[in-house]
This record gives structure tokens, C-alpha cells and sequence, in this order.
């Protein structure tokens, strides 16, 4: 398999990143990437703006988005590309899955606030372009800025992830209706770093990967920002087990928080299907 510099998964202010879709397109174009793909969690209002910039940059471009899934007790995502971006169900759930987060977020803060954090779900406020979206992100900057935390690292690993005294569940689309609207709106449906989610074992790893294909799902993030080499090797071993095509993204957010820049990842094992190749025919 040819090196190919493809970088799908990345967000930009639309969602919980720090720059715009047009400054990302640029950076990726510097950065080499050869297709790219902008994944706002649960939106896809950025997504003419992506096009047009990739455009104009002569950067070949896949629509793209990124959904919360609730799978047994964990937070999943699903990565949703070459869809049309304009399709009534797919936008229908999307709004529908946004639509718990502002009382997420006011929950999250008053949490905060007991443990003697106030003020919390304002400041995060303020680095939020889209309020549906405010996200734990958007918490964690503010954190960082109060001089709470040195780093939003430390915020997630203090407050807000599972068991601590920020971390407030959400129950998110289902798996099989993530997949379905990604698909009957003309996409492909990929599992994203799948290494993130803490599994309680192998079996119930296993049942998410063979659900999302019962469902329809097509590929999965062998390579991402969060993955170590031995993490690609493993899911690179899924992708092939599950006869599933392997995605390629940095899940880069912002140049001082992401674990790597666009385009920074190594080359797919060469052995696996890359998820392109399913969706040539849906390049801008």
C-alpha cells in the first residue's frame, strides 16, 4: 500500500476545538495531509465551510462528524464519514443527541461548585462557540485559566472522568441508531480510538465490535493521537479479525493540548483496507 497522508478526525471551534475549519484546512495543507476530514462532535454545521476552504486548497475532502454513543455503561464515539451533510435524519439525531449537554454542563458545575469550584459553567462559557456544544473541554480550559489545574491533562484526570467530582454520565444515541443515520445518509461508520474506553473485559469489547458491524459499521480508527504503537498493532489485529477497514486521524483539538498535529501519524500496517478506499466516490 502506497504512503498515504490521510487525517480523518479533527475538530475545530464548532465543536471543542480552538481553530476555525478554515484555519485547520490550512494547517492541514502545510502539514502534507492529502485527505482530510473535519469531525465536530454530534454537528455538522462547520461542514460547508470545510468543504469550500479544502476547496480553495485543492486539499481532497470527506464530510465528516463524530457521534456519542451510549454502549452499556460507556461513553463511545463513532466516526461518521462521507455522508451527506445535509440529510434530514442524520441532522434530526444529531440535534437530538446535542440536546442534553447544557444540562450536563450545569450539573457538571454544580458538582464543581461542592467541591468548593464555583463559577465554573460560565467560565466555560467563554470558550464556547456553539452553547449546544459545550462539552468537558470547554470546562477544562477554564480550569486551567483559573489556575486550578497547570494543564488540561490534569483537569480530566482531577475532575472529570469517571468517579470524580466533575464527571456527570450522558445518555447518548444508541449504537445502531449512530451507525444508521451515518449510513442512510450515504457514509461510512467508524469506531474512533477504541483504545479510549475502559472495557470491564475482552467480551464486552468484543460485543461493541460486533454489534456495530451487525449494524452496519464498516471501519475503525487503527491509528489516532491517543494510540501507542502497540495499541495500532492491536486494533490493526480487530480490523483484520472483524473484516472491518482501518481510519487514520489525529483527533487533533488545538496546538497545545492535542497528542499530535494533523497529519503526524505513521503509515497504516499495510496488510488493512484503508477506509478511503470505500469512499472515493464521496471526495470533494
Amino acid at each position: 500500500m502506497p504512503i498515504f497522508n490521510a487525517d480523518l478526525h479533527c475538530h475545530s471551534t464548532v465543536s471543542d476545538g480552538t481553530l476555525t475549519p478554515e484555519v485547520l484546512a490550512a494547517r492541514a495543507k502545510a502539514n502534507g495531509v492529502e485527505l482530510w476530514a473535519l469531525t465536530d462532535h454530534d454537528e455538522v454545521s462547520g461542514q460547508q465551510r470545510a468543504i469550500d476552504a479544502a476547496r480553495a486548497l485543492a486539499l481532497p475532502y470527506l464530510t465528516g462528524t463524530e457521534i456519542s454513543v451510549s454502549f452499556f455503561e460507556l461513553t463511545v464515539h463513532i466516526v461518521g464519514l462521507g455522508f451527506d451533510h445535509t440529510h434530514p435524519a442524520l441532522l434530526q439525531g444529531l440535534e437530538r443527541t446535542r440536546s442534553g449537554r447544557s444540562e450536563r454542563a450545569l450539573e457538571m458545575a454544580q458538582q464543581l461548585r461542592l467541591v468548593g469550584i464555583p463559577g465554573v459553567f460560565e467560565g466555560a462559557l467563554k470558550y464556547v462557540s456553539n452553547p449546544e456544544l459545550i462539552s468537558r473541554a470547554h470546562f477544562a480550559r477554564y480550569l486551567v485559566e483559573a489556575g486550578v489545574c497547570k494543564d488540561v491533562q490534569e483537569v480530566f484526570r482531577k475532575y472529570l472522568t469517571d468517579g470524580k467530582p466533575g464527571f456527570v454520565p450522558h445518555r447518548w444515541a444508541s449504537l445502531g441508531d449512530a451507525v444508521r443515520w451515518i449510513v442512510e445518509a450515504g457514509g461510512v461508520a467508524v469506531i474512533a480510538h477504541p483504545a479510549r474506553y475502559n472495557h470491564p473485559n475482552a467480551t464486552q469489547e468484543y460485543a461493541l465490535f460486533s454489534e456495530f458491524k451487525a449494524h452496519g459499521g464498516q471501519a475503525v480508527e487503527v491509528l489516532t493521537g491517543s494510540h501507542s504503537s502497540a495499541e495500532a498493532a492491536q486494533y490493526a489485529e480487530m480490523a483484520l479479525e472483524f473484516g472491518l477497514a482501518a481510519s487514520r486521524g489525529s483527533d487533533f483539538h488545538s496546538p497545545g493540548e492535542s497528542h499530535c498535529d494533523l497529519g503526524a501519524l505513521p503509515t497504516l500496517d499495510a496488510r488493512l483496507q484503508p477506509v478511503w478506499d470505500l469512499l472515493a466516490h464521496r471526495v470533494h
